[in-house]
């Protein structure tokens, strides 16, 4: 069985020529990085994480995000035995980032450290999962957009918990509720250290500015994925036209209330404001405590896209026609529909990284 040359077209039945075939023609760069992704994860002949383990966990990942044709695709290609001694704790892994990863602690990776991951592996395991997080969210929004049936969920579209706790594991001052200052990361997985890329590699990194950043540079255990990730989240919110970037910005921000993500929301909400000039709202959505509407006091149109952007974020995604005729309503046309499910859909996978390969702490 060979990987599909566009996965999300076919699992979302996008005819050639549709609206909704331009519109990802338009996004040309997002289209083929998020399947330059898939292709990366999916092909890179690891003994340390095997083709036969990935597809056992992104089967696992699909299933549980109520994406069937995608588990069936990726558990058409043979799966590695999923009581096996390594493959147990990565699914566990597995189970807690697709769910709760704000309750993913530095034990969590110890477990798999203990079970014989090492530090790639495990930073591989974490973009496999994460990545079908995004994808099963992109075929969900993609189908809804197409006017295909969605699964349904009874999955609470409300905020969720975060951190409260007041130190990191190193005992540095740790943020306790969602801000707009700039934070700091840390990794509970060393980062590679810069000294061991080489040149070409140095240059890849160089390229986006990861030089610096332990958090890249931990991601750089996988390069190649990091490099696909990286152009897909360019290609997602560094395009011209379409939906306005503050609110694509706005999106991210919903993701990460979603999933209590406080190191994503400060980066994205800060860029939220600044472009939007609203930083009243802003705050307002930031506030939100854990179990309430994200959307009240808002605008109508941000309300829409809140409402959207939230729903689609819940494991599994509760997105209905409701929404997208909320959107519709609101006048967004399918360049900008598209757009908001893309820039949702991707911090899916951005704050499952975050929360689960490091933390954050005051700066």
């Amino acid at each position: 069985m060979a990987l599909s040359q566009d996965i999300l077209a076919e699992l979302a039945e996008i005819v050639p020529g549709s609206p909704l075939a331009q519109a990802r023609a338009t996004r040309d760069a997002a289209t083929r990085h998020a399947q330059g992704s898939y292709e990366t994860l999916f092909s890179q002949q690891d003994p340390a994480f095997a083709l036969d383990e990935r597809f056992a966990v992104a089967a696992k990942v699909a299933k549980w995000h109520n994406a069937p044709s995608l588990a069936a695709h990726y558990a058409g290609f043979g799966l590695a035995n999923p009581i096996s001694s390594r493959l147990t704790p990565a699914l566990n892994f597995a189970r807690l980032l697709t769910f709760s990863p704000v309750e993913a602690t530095p034990g969590a990776l110890n477990t798999l450290t203990q079970a014989g991951w090492s530090k790639e592996a495990i930073v591989t395991l974490a973009q496999v999962i994460a990545f079908v997080s995004f994808q099963s969210r992109l075929i969900a929004g993609l189908r809804l957009l197409n006017d295909k049936p969605v699964p349904a969920s009874d999955a609470p579209v409300v905020a969720g918990v975060w951190h409260t706790t007041a130190t990191t594991l190193t005992g540095k001052a740790a943020p306790v509720a969602f801000t707009q200052q700039e934070l700091g990361w840390e990794p509970w997985v060393a980062a590679k250290p810069l000294a061991d890329f080489n040149a070409d590699e140095v240059a890849v990194l160089a390229k986006f500015g990861h030089t610096d950043s332990d958090y890249f540079r931990l991601l750089g255990r996988n390069l190649p994925v990091l490099e696909q990730r990286t152009l897909t989240d360019k290609g997602i919110f560094y395009t011209p036209g379409g939906l306005p970037r503050a609110e694509r910005e706005l999106a991210a921000t919903v993701v990460s209330k979603i999933n209590g993500c406080i190191y994503c929301a400060s980066v994205h909400a800060r860029k939220a404001s600044q472009l939007s000039k609203d930083d009243t709202a802003v705050e307002a959505l930031l506030a939100v405590r854990p179990g309430q509407s994200l959307s009240e006091g808002q605008s109508p149109r941000w309300q829409a896209e809140i409402h959207f952007a939230a729903a689609l974020s819940v494991t599994p995604p509760a997105i209905t026609p409701a929404h997208l005729a909320a959107l519709e309503k609101q006048e967004l046309d399918t360049l900008q529909q598209l757009d908001l499910v893309q820039s949702a859909a991707f911090f899916a996978w951005a704050n499952r990284l975050m929360l689960t390969l490091g933390e954050p702490w005051l700066s």
